[in-house]
């Protein structure tokens, strides 16, 4: 685990002043490297002993010892491809990396999931008139995955990836509707805007994004992976994995809340698909 990755996981148990110089290396870490102690103090609107305690807790000597260590974790891997992916690997050496680094970051995710959180979202989603699910770029996809999950759910549903079919769904909300939005870094504009339209028609808003971004504080709550990668650097992988697992989660306690006679009629909706497929092979060896 580098550098970034370290503060990424261990940012709740930052205190407060020790979180502003957090949250303003992950906003810039090329710029906090070129910084002196004085700057970065100034601009986390911190002092310089408080950056100082900052680096010790990262297991590091002092400021110039964190800067090298965060130094190399931007050294690694190819950029806009994958930071764990050196350019001369083979197949054998990107296939494990990919393997191992995602495995790694569904454990950071799930040790850092809040399950009251998910408890409560599932609350919401069961008592939902209507669930909007979504998302732009990679977390379009999970947005669409989503859909399918709940589609089956005996309860209304839709998904765009248009962000005007998004503001419109969002214009005609109301009390009741829930609108549940997917973003890694939660600084996307137009999702933000969507978020407050929904939030002004009555709808409550779900986000599967970053903690304390700008559309995770316009949301009515949020649940976060908090999984370290970088996506405007690198291509999104192991955070759309994590998003993936998150929705599953939801639409298991979903199911799960709703009881036995629920799960009757998701059993219809199997046997209906079971004359669109062919019949699967035994094997009786």
């Amino acid at each position: 685990m580098n550098i970034l990755e370290k503060i990424n996981s261990q940012i709740t148990t930052f205190s407060k002043s020790e979180r502003k110089v957090a949250e303003v290396i992950i906003a810039n870490p090329e710029q906090a490297i070129h910084s002196s102690i004085a700057t970065l103090a100034k601009v986390a609107d911190v002092s310089e002993p408080t950056v100082n305690r900052f680096c010790r807790r990262l297991d590091t000597k002092g400021f110039p010892d964190f800067k090298l260590h965060l130094a190399q974790g931007l050294a690694n891997g190819t950029p806009y491809v994958n930071r764990h992916v050196d350019e001369t690997d083979g197949p054998d050496e990107y296939c494990a990396k990919i393997f191992e680094s995602t495995m790694a970051a569904l454990d950071i995710a799930h040790r850092n999931l809040d399950i009251g959180q998910i408890n409560r979202a599932v609350d919401i989603l069961t008592q939902a008139k209507k669930i909007s699910f979504f998302g732009l770029g990679a977390s379009a996809s999970v947005a669409q995955d989503a859909l399918n999950k709940f589609f089956r759910f005996n309860v209304p549903v839709n998904c765009f990836e248009d962000i005007v079919m998004q503001r419109m769904s969002c214009i005609n909300s109301t009390d009741g509707d829930v609108v549940v939005i997917f973003s890694h870094t939660g600084r996307t504009k137009p999702l933000v805007e969507i978020a407050q339209i929904a939030r002004q028609n009555d709808a409550t808003v779900i986000g599967l994004t970053a903690k304390d971004s700008p559309l995770g504080r316009e949301c009515n709550m949020c649940i976060s992976s908090d999984v370290p990668e970088d996506t405007d650097l690198y291509m999104p992988m192991a955070s759309r994995i994590a998003q993936l697992v998150l929705v599953d989660i939801l639409a298991t306690g979903f199911t799960l809340r709703r009881g036995p006679k629920f799960r009757d009629n998701l059993k219809k909706v199997k046997d209906s698909l079971r004359p669109s497929r062919f019949e699967k092979k035994e094997n009786f060896s």
